[in-house]
């Protein structure tokens, strides 16, 4: 590294009391989502994390069915940091097999997710994808189940993630105050779609905390491209290749760039980053110390900002459509 690395600044999240590190470490690559990844590596990945100063950790059984949590688990426990110097989130409702928001479901989804993590809690457990199941279950069936769950001390804090933004007013409008503490949305404020940006004022009113997942947009922010799967248009795809080749011309990386357009704003507690590697972890938690040390470099990002403008805000459905 050029220079000593900054410790990594702690953002209050809501009203929850806790501080998350402003890089999160999301998960799901453990998983073997994008390719297989030994326990080593992930157990060396987690390690590196915590020397770095990222407290705040995400997954879901959804991840690599089940596998992404096993292996989070193995890698926290192998680092030895004392539990309440960390906060897990994992996640409920969204499976291998298909959704399922039912109380019973989510109750025993609580506890299978403990085992495989090897805690007695989560800091944070939620609802994920509410888009893909029916609202109104959410509010008043899987809300209140958790609630359950909270006064039993198997999680700490409630939340819900999806993709579109309309589902989280939909829910915080319907349920009663704190019954929610935090959201959890991805692919809304990256440079090329900063639609959540729109949302926060609202949140704070509601005193809801927020994270961001996705600042590279599912790869679309990248020098390698997104996966063949990604679902945004051949337009949006294209615009973001365009960028990145602008990016690998001035000597700059276009993830990079987008990972400190994502940090740069304050009222969102954590931006969350798949990792799989050390070289990830330290790539991530350097974008943030040199935000943090020399501010962003603007050049870049205003020429990348006028590559994407004709697809700014361009995104792309998700979930059944809610009656």
């Amino acid at each position: 590294m050029a220079f000593p690395l900054r410790k990594l600044e702690l953002r209050p999240l809501g009203n929850t009391g806790l501080r998350l590190s402003c890089v999160g470490f999301g998960a799901s690559p453990l998983g073997n989502v994008f390719g297989a990844v030994s326990e080593n590596d992930a157990v060396a990945s987690v390690r590196e994390a915590f020397r770095l100063g990222i407290n705040f950790f995400d997954t879901s059984p959804y991840y690599g069915g089940t596998l992404s949590e096993k292996m989070l688990g193995k890698a926290l426990k192998a680092a030895g940091v004392p539990r309440n110097e960390y906060i897990v989130s994992t996640k409920c409702g969204r499976y291998v097999d298909g959704f399922d928001f039912s109380a019973e479901r989510v109750t025993r989804s609580i506890d299978e997710s403990l085992a495989r993590l090897q805690l007695d809690y989560v800091d944070i457990l939620q609802c994920h994808d509410i888009e893909f199941g029916s609202l109104d279950q959410i509010v008043n069936e899987t809300i209140p189940a958790l609630q359950k769950q909270k006064e039993a001390g198997k999680i700490r804090f409630i939340g819900i993630t999806g993709l579109p933004l309309e589902i989280f007013t939909y829910v915080l409008d319907r349920v009663p105050p704190g019954a929610v503490d935090v959201i959890l949305s991805y692919c809304h404020y990256s440079i090329n779609d900063s639609t959540l940006e729109d949302l926060l004022p609202y949140l704070k009113s509601k005193g809801v905390g927020v994270i961001s997942a996705s600042p590279l947009a599912m790869g679309l922010l990248t020098d390698n491209g997104p996966p063949e799967w990604h679902p945004a248009s051949p337009e949006l795809k294209s615009a973001c290749k365009a960028a990145a080749a602008r990016c690998k011309e001035k000597g700059t990386n276009i993830s990079k760039i987008a990972m400190q357009y994502s940090l740069s704003n304050k009222d969102i507690s954590s931006v969350l980053v798949g990792m799989n590697s050390v070289k990830q972890v330290q790539e991530n938690v350097t974008a943030a110390s040199e935000l943090a040390l020399f501010g962003k470099d603007q050049e870049a990002l205003t020429e990348v900002e006028a590559i994407l403008k004709p697809v700014k805000n361009q995104t792309w459905p998700s979930g059944i459509h809610q009656s």
